[in-house]
């Protein structure tokens, strides 16, 4: 969820609200119960795969209702370490600043700009805390979490969204498609469409309505990635003081490159972009001209939110158009 500064702590958090769980949960129930016709019917095949879909279900929402809440508290002589499950009593840790004698801070393989602190104690256990959710300040608060704890040869995190960075880097630097790749895929599209109709002429047999349809079908599918295969490539932002430029590709693999002003954005936002809260959300920002960019994905809707504060600072937009 949030990490937040109350004097000379730092709170870390992890874990969804019982509202959350709830939903997710709910979500999971109602697909599994879809199942449940097939338990009274005499297809041993629809019998197995309905007992199997409850048990998953069953499984998946134990998983989520019991996945426990946990908050660290880091102060300059000790971290407090909170565990609690939805039905469980909370379950606290406290680690003396005498104990630790390492601090790493690796990045996530699943989301780029997510850090956490992994501490080793003197008797060689590893602790790893919850992941830093403002991801605008990783270096300054990994070189203050070092200096409390008299912790040596720390390495700094790379954070391309750190606010320390003259620019910041929203996604991956674009290149094209290769010539050889899109005429392969082009081929493909046509190659199935043609499959159909070509094992009707096979079996000597009059290709239906269907199969004949699927030819211009597949020729203009081989048609769009041809032409558009690169407008899928994404945008590639760079976060400077007073501007964005947002790099994109034409369709032909040409660079395009738009800028950003704080005079001509009407409103930022953010938003999901996918299924998880956790994992998809990003900034969207709308311009006066009724336009709108959408940044490559973020992460959770804490850390893209740090995102956004930070693009409305070096922006100076109002706060009639933050909406962070």
């Amino acid at each position: 969820m949030d990490d937040a500064t109350t004097s000379n702590d730092i709170r870390l958090r992890e874990g969804s609200s019982i509202a959350q769980r709830l939903v997710v949960a709910g979500s999971a129930a109602a697909v599994a119960l879809c199942f449940t016709p097939g338990l009274f019917t005499h297809d041993a095949l629809e019998i197995v795969i309905s007992v199997v879909a409850l048990v998953v279900g069953a499984g998946f929402v134990v998983g989520i209702m019991m996945a426990p809440a946990v908050v660290w508290i880091i102060t300059p002589k000790e971290i407090l370490i909170g565990r609690q499950r939805p039905f469980g009593k909370l379950q606290t840790r406290i680690v003396a600043k005498d104990d630790i004698s390492g601090l790493q801070v690796p990045g996530s393989k699943r989301v780029k700009a997510r850090f956490q602190l992994v501490f080793t104690l003197a008797s060689g256990e590893r602790l790893t805390s919850p992941p830093i959710s403002d991801v605008t300040h990783v270096r300054d608060t990994v070189a203050r979490v070092a200096t409390q704890f008299d912790v040596p040869n720390v390495e700094a995190p790379r954070n391309p969204l750190d606010a320390s960075n003259p620019e910041m880097h929203l996604g991956e630097p674009l290149e094209a498609f290769s010539a050889r790749d899109i005429r392969i895929v082009a081929l493909i599209a046509v190659a199935l469409s043609a499959v159909p109709y070509a094992y009707k002429l096979w079996r000597g047999w009059p290709p239906s309505h269907v199969d004949i349809l699927l030819l211009p079908l597949g020729a203009l599918a081989a048609f769009a990635v041809y032409r558009y295969a690169n407008l899928v490539t994404g945008a590639f932002w760079i976060v400077r003081e007073g501007d964005i430029r947002v790099e994109r590709l034409w369709g032909d693999g040409a660079p395009r490159a738009d800028h950003i002003e704080g005079h001509n954005v009407k409103a930022i936002t953010v938003d999901r972009r996918g299924r998880s809260e956790d994992e998809h959300c990003i900034v969207v920002i709308r311009l006066q001209s009724g336009g709108r960019f959408r940044s490559p994905r973020i992460g959770s809707r804490v850390e893209a939110r740090a995102v956004g504060a930070e693009i409305v600072r070096r922006l100076g937009i109002g706060p009639e158009a933050s909406q962070i």
